[in-house]
């Protein structure tokens, strides 16, 4: 089969990429300055991790039908739709909020809504990507994806909170919503995505919607590699989510009696660990092995940084901590993302992905849930002074507010790092380090 087709030029993918991150900062503007509001409202970790739970949530449930409409789509015109609605979304809230009718529930509606659309946007994105750059080069464009992301973090939460201390959080809203505008008229004036070439996994998916939806699935669990490898991200996603995305940020306001700054000082040094990762990353295009430095890296982040985070009782230590955990974060995604793009044809990584991300994403609303009332319920009191556990693990992460959720972390720190542990050993995750992807073997022949 030839796969040959027309490549545009890389600067196609450079004008994405910073488009899109400029939208992410406004995005994460928001969510920070919402995600502060939301806690001085309620006052709880569950309150928090209800936002995340919602947009998960969704995502999941819309992920089957979105990979489908994304392969037979034209998938530039999916990332305009998807950043149109977002924007959308937006602005709804800033009207309510500049009316005086902005409640808990319209931002757990709202969460809900951006994780329809986002269920579009990610296949559609990423499955851009393997059109728009060579083979030899997705670690490298993955890592540049993940620098973005990282960048936000970093300067997301300074921005928001001089913008929301200077003129509110409905300024912060309008950031978000130029930002989006800006990603949205590039998109639509300057970029364009190609077809991707046709294969024979694409010829015997086409048929109805339903055999088109199931196929996904399908091909994950046919192939054992794929099928290992995505179920060890699952328990990624799970134990991160539990913590860093539940309680990480109620256990620092928690710790430092509702300190913003010092949230804000942490989230920003996670973000820069991230950064100093995806510069080391993309000094080179690819590793040879990626399977083995995806887990390695995984093992590595969880044993570090976790356990780190769990134990400091300062603003500079849980800093520390949020960078040596973020620093290895690009060497886990990059290529974890590069060894799906090589392995799945293109004209099938719509369905492919999606179905991907459905399972990969499920287990962040079990772990929202399970986080909010994990500490809540249970390591808060328990780490309470006369609790069952401040006796045992009161010497090593201290008692009172905070410290059950410190025990979470001391958790995840093991449970992360026998994942890791658990995919080195896998015969088939060492196989797709050895072998060439049958797409490029049919390509090559």
């Amino acid at each position: 089969m030839n796969n040959q087709h027309t490549r545009p030029s890389k600067r196609t993918f450079y004008w994405l990429w910073s488009t899109q991150s400029l939208s992410l900062l406004g995005t994460g503007m928001t969510r920070f300055a919402v995600l502060i509001w939301a806690y001085d409202l309620a006052g709880t970790a569950s309150a928090i991790a209800l936002l995340g739970f919602f947009s998960c949530i969704t995502y999941v449930i819309t992920s089957p039908i979105s990979g489908v409409l994304v392969d037979r789509w034209d998938r530039r015109k999916v990332l305009i739709a998807s950043d149109f609605s977002s924007g959308l979304m937006t602005a709804a809230l800033l009207a309510l909020l500049l009316t005086g009718r902005l409640e808990l529930w319209h931002l757990y509606l709202m969460e809900g809504l951006t994780g329809i659309f986002e269920a579009f946007q990610d296949p559609a994105f990423y499955a851009s990507v393997s059109l728009l750059v060579p083979r030899e080069e997705y670690t490298r464009s993955n890592g540049l994806l993940g620098l973005g992301r990282s960048a936000t973090r970093v300067l997301a939460p300074a921005a928001a909170g001089l913008v929301q201390q200077a003129a509110g959080l409905g300024a912060v809203m309008m950031v978000d919503i130029a930002t989006m505008s800006i990603a949205l008229a590039v998109t639509t004036l300057i970029i364009r995505i190609p077809s991707p070439p046709a294969s024979e996994q694409g010829q015997l998916a086409a048929g109805s919607f339903w055999k088109e939806m199931r196929f996904g699935l399908g091909y994950i669990l046919r192939s054992p590699g794929l099928r290992t490898m995505l179920l060890t991200f699952f328990l990624i996603n799970l134990f991160a989510t539990l913590t860093y995305f539940a309680v990480h940020s109620p256990m620092i306001l928690a710790r430092t009696g509702g300190d913003e700054v010092a949230l804000g000082i942490v989230r920003s040094m996670m973000g820069a660990g991230g950064i100093a990762g995806g510069l080391l990353l993309t000094l080179r295009s690819s590793f040879r092995r990626k399977a083995r430095v995806y887990l390695t890296a995984t093992a590595a982040s969880f044993l570090v940084g976790d356990f780190m985070t769990a134990i400091s009782r300062t603003t500079a230590g849980w800093a520390a901590a949020g960078f040596l955990s973020e620093l290895a974060i690009p060497f886990i995604v990059s290529p974890y993302f590069a060894l799906w793009q090589e392995w799945v044809p293109p004209d099938v990584q719509g369905r492919v992905f999606s179905s991907r991300d459905m399972v990969q994403v499920a287990a962040q609303p079990v772990g929202y849930l399970m986080g909010g009332l994990l500490a809540d319920r249970l390591f808060e009191p328990a780490m309470a002074a006369g609790g069952t556990l401040a006796g045992p693990l009161g010497w090593l992460v201290g008692t009172g507010p905070g410290s059950g959720m410190a025990v979470m972390f001391l958790c995840t720190s093991l449970l992360g790092l026998l994942t890791g542990i658990y995919g080195l050993l896998s015969p088939a995750l060492r196989r797709m380090d050895q072998e060439t992807p049958p797409f490029y073997q049919t390509a090559a022949a």
